[in-house]
């Protein structure tokens, strides 16, 4: 029986990523653009953007209070969160409400949501800079603040096979 996630940083580099489960839809980007300048705030109204990630391997989610996949898949996001809580990686979660924290603060009151860092994407300006299709669709980004791939639609993100994802990533160092 394979252990998922168990490859060595030289397997990682040479083989793509695994997919499986609820990730299966993953898609590795051959060619990455320059990485997103466009904003985002946070729950005391600073502004952000990608760069500030810098050096971490990021999967930023984007979402909507109203998406009720988006809502479905929010706890394991939480859970992943907590189960990857490592210097190098985190998960942005980045709303698309258009009544901004006046919404997003409720929710994630509602649903429990202690540890996951939630944004709020003002004009849905990085959702169109990604060129996100639609809600929820969650991209991952390397440490170079490129895009390395992303999933549209909803998924488990806590499950064994989100984790060996990530950790594809993270294993594969600098830049990834």
């Amino acid at each position: 029986m394979a252990i998922i996630g168990a490859n060595s940083s030289a397997e990682a580099g040479a083989a793509g990523p695994p997919l499986g489960g609820s990730v299966k839809n993953f898609e590795p980007v051959a060619e990455s653009a320059p990485p997103p300048r466009s904003g985002f705030t946070d729950a005391d109204g600073r502004t952000l953007t990608i760069a500030d990630f810098r050096g971490k391997v990021v999967l930023l989610n984007f979402w909507a209070t109203w998406c009720a996949p988006c809502v479905h898949e929010m706890p394991s996001l939480e859970r992943l969160h907590r189960k990857l809580s490592v210097d190098d990686f985190t998960v942005i979660a980045v709303s698309e409400d258009r009544q901004g924290w006046e919404k997003i603060a409720p929710f994630r009151e509602k649903l429990g949501l202690r540890a996951l860092p939630l944004f709020h994407d003002t004009g849905s300006a990085l959702m169109f800079e990604v060129k996100a299709r639609g809600l929820p669709t969650t991209l991952l980004i390397g440490r170079d603040g490129r895009e390395v791939g992303r999933l549209t639609g909803p998924a488990e993100w806590d499950t064994d096979e989100a984790v060996a994802l990530i950790r594809h990533y993270l294993a594969r160092g600098e830049g990834n």
